[in-house]
């Protein structure tokens, strides 16, 4: 079997019949797909027999009790058979007839290449399009970690959501971090692309759903998210293909930190849990003295990113 479609889904019973129609109606047909349920309440279990009866290739199962979303991807990862893997989250749908087709075609034509992704429209609860998203400006082929470079100094996922991407399965057998909540998705491309090169799609492949029922959003209300730039820094950051100055690797944690108090300001528990962070961080003196500097840096910083963008 080529490629194994997993949905890891939770609660999406009013999304997950749009997200398995456009996988089933894929010109390419060499897939199976397996849906895994973290134990929602809703009826996600009866919409998807409808389709477990029409379709062998679909597998269905329940978790027993909620792993929490980086676990179910995991637990997706152990159970598929494909020798690609394409995530297709229970909310989410793919935008094209031809796209498994084209990203199993780069990942055939090169064994070089170990991660392969697709600009994507962002969409409504209702499906409307509200804006495409291309990390990229057109197709192409880039080593692995020339993008982890550029994903860095961007301070931004570039490559996209797990929708939006398509990699070998024997390269993933470590799975996603469970330390990471908001992030862990780019950890891991940043893990497949220490082991071969990049392939972009400018294409609109794939559809990313925005509601305020999802993870990320769940994520960024409560802070969950607070630690993950930090992680990915002490992760990567010391590379030896790591081409960031140390000023800058500096700039980005302090950055992040700051962003991270911005939002927590109007919350005592959270504020306190961030005051908790920058002292063991910083500490109070160094954050609050590298404060000037940081304001007038930022600016200067968003201006050459523009540019380097344009060109």
């Amino acid at each position: 079997m080529k490629v194994s479609v997993c949905i890891p889904t939770y609660r999406y019973g009013h999304f997950i019949a749009e997200t398995i129609e456009s996988i089933l109606c894929q010109t390419f047909t060499d897939f199976e797909v397996l849906i895994i349920d973290d134990n929602s309440r809703d009826d996600t279990a009866d919409i998807v027999a409808r389709y477990t009866q029409r379709d062998a290739r679909i597998r269905f199962s329940v978790n027993p009790e909620n792993l929490g979303m980086v676990k179910n991807w995991n637990h997706c990862l152990t159970q598929a058979r494909g020798d690609y893997i394409k995530f297709v989250f229970g909310d989410d749908l793919l935008a094209s007839p031809d796209a498994l087709g084209r990203m199993v075609s780069l990942l055939d034509s090169d064994q070089t290449i170990s991660l392969v992704a697709s600009a994507r429209n962002l969409i409504d609860e209702r499906s409307n399009v509200l804006s495409e998203l291309s990390g990229f400006r057109k197709d192409c082929t880039l080593l692995g970690t020339d993008v982890i470079n550029y994903c860095l100094f961007r301070q931004n996922n570039l490559i996209g959501e797990p929708t939006v991407t398509m990699f070998r399965r024997n390269q993933a057998s470590r799975g996603f971090k469970e330390n990471y909540q908001q992030i862990v998705d780019l950890e891991m491309w940043f893990y497949l692309l220490e082991q071969g090169r990049f392939a972009y799609i400018s294409d609109l492949l794939c559809s990313f759903r925005i509601h305020e029922k999802q993870q990320t959003a769940r994520n960024k209300s409560n802070l969950s998210d607070v630690n993950d730039v930090l992680y990915l820094l002490e992760d990567y950051a010391d590379k030896a293909y790591i081409t960031l100055p140390r000023f800058m690797r500096y700039y980005l944690s302090y950055d992040h930190l700051y962003g991270i108090r911005k939002r927590s300001l109007n919350n005592e528990s959270k504020r306190k849990n961030v005051k908790r962070l920058i002292r063991s961080q910083f500490g109070f003196v160094s954050f609050w003295g590298w404060y000037p500097i940081y304001k007038v840096f930022k600016p200067f910083l968003k201006l050459y990113k523009m540019l380097i963008q344009s060109l």
